[in-house]
């Protein structure tokens, strides 16, 4: 993400389980709008409405958008906002950031002001500052494949953790089994095969 264009809102979303607190930064870091909306489908929708205001007042023609990877809280906000149609004429850049990243980055703030919203303020300073290294968001279709993937690492992570368990089991009741050198000897070829 190292494209200095004057004419984008950084904008970062604070996200949370019950609300999002945003906050937009032009290209010289004036606040142009901070929200607090809920983590919902209207809040969401409202969120994008206001950015859309906030870009025709403005007379800005691209918004990116850094928000923090937090679990699940920042999957609906994140493919709604990239795949809006209210936003689509702004060339919307969405990314996930790590949120250690701008953990460090938000300890350089030391004259912030009580009562700003120091973490969306970090984050889309962050973002203004050219600091993304990520990959913008990849949508729905990459979220399918990475949850399935991550399901099916669980599933024989749990196959496995099973089968150490059964030996386990087995070798209390036959240790003899574990001490069989011979293959002649052996009753079964295959510890885990259907027969044993």
């Amino acid at each position: 993400m190292k494209e200095f264009i004057p004419s984008t809102l950084y904008v970062g979303p604070d996200v949370s389980a019950r609300q999002n607190i945003l906050c937009a930064l032009s290209f010289s870091g004036d606040k142009l709008l901070i929200i607090k909306e809920s983590n919902d489908d209207p809040g969401t929708e409202n969120i994008a409405a206001q950015l859309k205001r906030c870009l025709l007042d403005n007379n800005l023609d691209r918004v990116t958008i850094a928000l923090e990877s937090t679990s699940f809280y920042s999957v609906h906000i994140a493919n709604y906002l990239s795949a809006c149609d209210e936003l689509m004429p702004f060339h919307p850049m969405v990314y996930c950031l790590n949120p250690k990243t701008t953990a460090r980055y938000k300890e350089t703030f030391v004259d912030m002001d009580k009562t700003d919203p120091l973490d969306a303020l970090a984050i889309a300073d962050f973002a203004r500052a050219q600091k993304i290294t990520t990959e913008s968001w990849r949508g729905t279709r990459f979220l399918s494949l990475q949850r399935l993937t991550r399901y099916r690492l669980h599933i024989v992570d749990s196959i496995a953790r099973e089968k150490v368990y059964m030996l386990d089991d087995i070798y209390l009741k036959f240790s003899e089994l574990a001490v069989i050198n011979n293959p002649a000897e052996r009753p079964f070829s295959n510890r885990y095969s259907v027969t044993a």
